[in-house]
C-alpha cells in the first residue's frame, strides 16, 4: 500500500475519533457546487414503489474492479451491485471515512437488508435486483465524468429498471 493511502486512512481514522479536527478538516475543503438540484416528487404511494440504492460509500462485490484508490481525484466510475448475490460479495474500497463499522455490517452504509425488512412488511412495495455503488470524493477533472457520464447512466439503468424511488447514501 502506498504512502498516500495509507495518509488517507490515518487522516479518516483521526477525524473519526477526534471531532474538533473533522470541522477543522472539512472547513477546508471547497466542494463542487451546483447550480440546479434535479428533483423529481414521489407520486406514487411507498407501499406500491420499487426501491433502489445508491451509495457513494465505495461499495462493489469482491469480484469487481475497486475503486482507484492512487488517483487524489478520485475514481468518477460506478459498480453494479446485484443483491441476486449475497451480502457477503461486498466489499468496500474507499480511503476517504472510517468504514471499519460498515465492514462489519454493510447495512451501516447500504441498508439493503433493512428494506428487505421494509418489503416484507409491506412497507414498500419491491426491493429491487440491481443497486449501483461510486466513491465519494470525486473532485476537479472527474467532476464532468461523473456528472454528464456516469450519473446520466446510472439514471437510465434505474429508469430501464422501473425503479421509482433512489435512497441515496453517503460513506
Amino acid at each position: 500500500m502506498s504512502i498516500g493511502r495509507l495518509k488517507n486512512i490515518l487522516i479518516a481514522k483521526i477525524i473519526t475519533r477526534f471531532p474538533f479536527l473533522a470541522k477543522r478538516f472539512t472547513a477546508s475543503y471547497d466542494p463542487w457546487k451546483s447550480l440546479d438540484i434535479p428533483w423529481t416528487p414521489v407520486t406514487k404511494a411507498l407501499e406500491e414503489s420499487k426501491i433502489a440504492v445508491v451509495t457513494t460509500a465505495g461499495v462493489h462485490h469482491k469480484d469487481q474492479e475497486p475503486f482507484n484508490m492512487k488517483d487524489r481525484e478520485g475514481d468518477p466510475s460506478y459498480r453494479i451491485i446485484d443483491l441476486r448475490m449475497p451480502l457477503s460479495s461486498l466489499m468496500i474500497t474507499h480511503d476517504y471515512y472510517d468504514h471499519v463499522d460498515a465492514d462489519r455490517d454493510i447495512n451501516v452504509v447500504f441498508p439493503v437488508e433493512r428494506l428487505k425488512e421494509f418489503e416484507k412488511e409491506g412497507r414498500i412495495g419491491l426491493v429491487a435486483d440491481l443497486h449501483y455503488g461510486f466513491m465519494g470524493h470525486i473532485i476537479g477533472r472527474h467532476i464532468p465524468m461523473l456528472i454528464n457520464k456516469n450519473a446520466p447512466e446510472v439514471a437510465t439503468r434505474l429508469k430501464r429498471d422501473n425503479v421509482d424511488i433512489v435512497l441515496l447514501t453517503p460513506g
